[in-house]
């Protein structure tokens, strides 16, 4: 294994999702890059069937408003509370979409290319220092969401909302040993 490639190996290893941001902005012009580096993901067929949303505060808002409502629904007031203030507390926002098609097949095919398009998104930032997470939780499968995005429902999906900003604390991973994961086959 060449020295690039263990460099690259341990780059992608170490990345890991963060909860907490400090409360510092991200450099918009770097989710701008981030983004053009997540469009060149594997997709069959080049549907490009994503689409990514840098939220500003209205937009912001009216995702954060409701998620807090569906946590007052589910878990009562103080978790609404607790939701805001953690919501309101993540420097940044992409919201990103995939396509829907009532071709099963290209569904499954765009959603799976819209993940790796996150994926790489994720690791452009995190080789700049900045730290993600991807979130898919209920607000994602609201309607108002997509509303919100200026997205209709039968034509597309939030894949997820992407947290986006500078790590207050690293998160440790665990990972089983590759041998429960990976065969050889003859």
């Amino acid at each position: 294994m060449t020295d690039e490639l263990q460099r690259f190996g341990e780059l992608l290893s170490s990345r890991r999702t963060v909860n907490f941001f400090e409360p510092r902005p991200v450099d918009h012009q770097l989710i701008h890059e981030a983004v053009e580096v997540a469009r060149w993901a594997p997709n069959h067929r080049l549907t490009q069937p994503w689409k990514f949303f840098h939220l500003g505060p209205e937009t912001r808002s009216t995702v954060i408003d409701l998620a807090v409502e569906l946590a007052v629904k589910a878990k009562g007031e103080a978790a609404g509370a607790a939701r805001r203030e953690r919501l309101e507390a993540v420097p940044e926002w992409l919201a990103v979409a995939s396509r829907i098609s009532e071709d099963t097949l290209l569904d499954m095919e765009d959603y799976a290319a819209t993940c790796c398009a996150v994926q790489n998104l994720m690791l452009y930032l995190h080789t700049a220092g900045v730290g993600t997470k991807w979130t898919s939780g209920a607000v994602t499968r609201e309607p108002a969401t997509l509303h919100a995005l200026g997205l209709k429902p039968d034509e597309y999906r939030v894949t997820g909302l992407i947290w986006i900003g500078y790590a207050k604390q690293r998160t440790e991973s665990n990972r089983g040993p590759l041998s429960e994961v990976f065969s050889q086959l003859a």
